[in-house]
């Protein structure tokens, strides 16, 4: 059991100073102030003096195998390691392929999650990788949904994108309509995670679908809608129709803002509440471990950078020391807001019953002090607690 004493609760809502008790991995109490009860239990006390707490972050697009290689074999990128995405605040991860569906595969992806899972975290998986049709695991796509309990989504499909599969209307909506069938057999979220590019078409296939089909705008997840002024503004009328869209978050947003034309997360959140879109129809994922490409008009490569799940705080920092935005609307984008888009009801808030999956932030910097996933203390002062299998041996060696 772990208490965490009088701590500033933002639940993401900001709750005020509460005592927060941890059993297993569960949150079992949630009060001003607790006394009496588990005097005779062993209990680690916290201090939640000069502190915070936060829901842990959910990274809804993640590639946990690494990605790249749109610059040659030497720009595949590599796996992810468990102090990685703890140190950034992950406690909940969603594996995802994207350029490259044949030197990495869904047996892969699912062997990753299940061992990320093993040494801690949360972990779920899309079925599939920029190209259509859908590659499955099994041989039909709702069957995959029914049989494989960490697939919830399809994805990342890429659109309006030189790297794309060109997917015609029909192959999309096709994939589309068994994503949602396959979700709503199974109980999970059928979401459509859509890889958007640079291309004049925007999100031209999924206003289609949604017009012309009865399959509803929430089946979609586009990301990497900051690409672009113009694509962040496409994307802001989507989600103002009711589509939830997904931000990217960047290690080094002035980089990218210089050299591909990026919008910063701050300054996209801040244009997305000005056009008062709902609190609930936005999220903020890190693309970690996938490659950053950029080209030039011709699309011809000419570098390459790699995602990092500690951009989620960078962008979050960013919205409320530089854009004002409070702390508990910025903190929806990877909290409650994903877990809402992906139906995992145990994460993403802190509530009694929820999962123990918390962060501990520095209250002047916004800086990570501890990180707690499914009850386990994996942070602690900065310090990594648990090391993943490998990370370990090398630690001690």
């Amino acid at each position: 059991m772990k208490l965490i004493r009088q701590i500033d609760v933002y639940a993401p809502e900001y709750l005020g100073k509460k005592d927060v008790l941890v059993a297993g991995n569960k949150i079992i109490a949630l009060e001003d102030q607790l006394s009496g009860g588990y005097e005779e239990l062993i209990v680690e006390e916290i201090s939640g003096e000069g502190k915070l707490l936060t829901p842990g972050f959910i990274d809804a697009h993640f590639h946990i195998l690494g990605g790249g290689g749109e610059g040659g074999y030497h720009n595949r990128t590599p796996e992810v390691t468990l102090s990685q995405l703890t140190t950034a605040g992950v406690t909940t991860v969603v594996g995802c392929i994207g350029t490259d569906g044949e030197g990495r595969d869904m047996t892969a992806l699912i062997s990753k999650a299940r061992g990320l899972e093993a040494e801690g975290l949360t972990t779920y998986v899309y079925v599939g990788s920029y190209r259509l049709p859908v590659k499955t695991v099994t041989d039909s796509l709702i069957k995959d949904f029914l049989t494989i309990d960490k697939i919830i989504g399809i994805g990342e499909i890429a659109v309006s994108d030189h790297r794309s599969s060109q997917p015609t209307f029909d192959e999309f909506a096709r994939a589309v309509a068994d994503a949602r069938v396959g979700g709503m057999l199974s109980g999970k979220a059928g979401i459509v995670n859509v890889h958007l590019g640079g291309g004049s078409r925007k999100l031209e296939l999924l206003n289609r679908v949604v017009e012309e089909t009865e399959i509803p705008i929430t089946q979609f997840y586009p990301t990497h809608a900051n690409r672009t002024t113009e694509l962040l503004a496409a994307c802001i009328e989507f989600a103002k129709k009711g589509g939830t869209i997904d931000f990217t978050a960047s290690e080094d947003p002035d980089f990218w803002e210089k050299t591909d034309g990026e919008v910063r997360f701050s300054k996209a959140l801040k244009q997305l509440l000005e056009a008062q879109v709902s609190l609930d129809n936005f999220t903020l994922t890190s693309d970690g471990q996938g490659s950053l490409p950029y080209f030039d008009q011709e699309n011809h490569f000419i570098g390459m950078g790699v995602g990092s799940a500690k951009s989620l705080l960078v962008g979050i920092k960013e919205a409320v020391q530089k854009e004002d935005i409070p702390l508990e609307i910025a903190l929806r984008a990877v909290t409650s807001n994903p877990a809402r888009v992906l139906k995992l009801d145990q994460k993403g808030r802190i509530a009694v019953g929820k999962d123990a999956d918390l962060c501990l932030l520095d209250k002047e910097t916004l800086e990570i002090d501890t990180v707690i996933a499914n009850g386990t203390i994996m942070v602690q002062e900065k310090q990594v607690k648990v090391w993943g299998t490998f990370e370990q041996m090398i630690a001690t060696s």
